[in-house]
């Protein structure tokens, strides 16, 4: 048996094919939203553990069984490598006054770990980009991120993902729904299975889109959270769809949507793709009015969502070709010198050059610059 260390399970190496064609996304990506406004904003990986305890909500998935936090010794204090990057964006904006003089646009990119089990498309190292907007209360920025995912979907020439829009209304509205949607799970309790059971209690409303055929019967007969909106919410709701209506995004409403973490209040949405199987959710979304002061900042609105990078290359495929321009070749006494101050004269003027290394005659380097993709040799 070989004693070579591999990488932790869940943590992928990102070989060269696929890393060229995750720079060429990088720089689409980044064009697409200083389109729109967006400015670049980055966060650490490690955030004090209470952070998503607060944001995320202790009864969720991730803080109670898929974060990664150990006890930094130095200092004596509970750290996390983030799940996610919403609750570590608001913290920065509170502690810099980002919002201080007006609404933000903001967007990040770059790494999140879960523990999950690792299966295609979900992994416990995994790339996120995601967008931000900070100080928008209207329907309109809800609208406005939705409609450039389906910009950027076009601009990448991706097909088959379709939108799934719900509204989970104010936090006193959910609260008056959860009582009675506890009541009716009770209810049926012996048709729940053990994960229904365990979050009746302390998130509820996660059963609602739970993927058990015996627990969505019991979920269908739900009370539905739309019969308990306000004016306020439905008139928001109504807005967002209006929008998108005029803007030809074309979506289904999903009153079973809620998505997984506590922050989220009035628009929730998914960009769903049949191709990815069980792990078909490309983007997510959604209003998390609360969150600014849930974290101990002054109130303020904030919207964003957050998409999969491994999931998008999956669905993009082949590598995107990144040969060079010339495969430089050199044989005889003295051309390699002069072959080196060659290629730093082209790839000064802009081109892209592979010095030919390790000798041999005129066959094995043409095979070999035929090979790298070059257009000249």
């Amino acid at each position: 048996m070989s004693d070579a260390i591999q990488a932790v399970r869940g943590m992928n190496d990102v070989l060269p094919d696929e890393a060229e064609l995750r720079l060429w996304l990088d720089g689409v990506v980044a064009a697409w939203f200083a389109r729109y406004g967006y400015r670049p904003i980055r966060t650490p990986l490690l955030e004090h553990t209470g952070l998503f305890r607060r944001a995320i909500g202790e009864a969720t998935d991730i803080v109670e069984k898929e974060m990664y936090t150990f006890t930094d010794a130095l200092n004596n204090e509970s750290l996390t490598l983030r799940p996610e990057a919403t609750a570590s964006t608001v913290r920065a904006a509170i502690e810099h006054s980002l919002v201080y003089d007006g609404p933000k646009r903001l967007w990040y990119a770059g790494p999140m770990y879960r523990h999950e089990r690792p299966q295609k498309g979900r992994y416990r190292e995994f790339t996120q980009f995601g967008a931000e907007a900070f100080g928008y209360p209207g329907p309109d920025v809800d609208a406005e991120l939705i409609v450039m995912c389906a910009a950027l979907w076009r601009e990448l020439g991706l097909e088959g993902i379709r939108l799934e829009l719900n509204t989970i209304g104010s936090a006193e509205e959910r609260a008056a729904y959860r009582a009675d949607l506890v009541k009716h799970l009770l209810a049926h309790a012996s048709a729940l299975d053990a994960d229904a059971k365990r979050r009746l209690h302390t998130n509820p409303l996660r059963v609602l889109d739970s993927k058990n055929p015996l627990v969505q019967e019991v979920v269908a007969s739900a009370p539905a959270l739309m019969d308990y909106l306000g004016e306020a919410s439905r008139a928001h709701f109504d807005g967002l769809r209006r929008l998108l209506t005029t803007a030809g995004v074309a979506f289904a409403v999903n009153p079973k949507l809620v998505r997984g973490l506590d922050y989220y209040n009035l628009t929730v949405f998914e960009w769903i793709s049949d191709r990815l199987g069980a792990q078909g959710t490309v983007c997510g979304g959604g209003r998390y009015d609360g969150l600014f002061a849930q974290l101990g900042g002054k109130p303020a609105p904030g919207v964003g969502f957050a998409a999969g990078v491994e999931r998008l290359v999956a669905l993009l495929g082949a590598p995107v070709s990144t040969g060079p321009s010339a495969y430089l070749v050199h044989q005889g006494e003295g051309t390699l010198e002069y072959a080196f101050a060659l290629g730093e004269e082209l790839r000064a003027a802009g081109f892209a050059v592979v010095l030919h290394a390790g000798g041999g005659g005129f066959k094995a380097p043409m095979k070999k610059a035929d090979a790298s993709g070059a257009a000249l040799a």
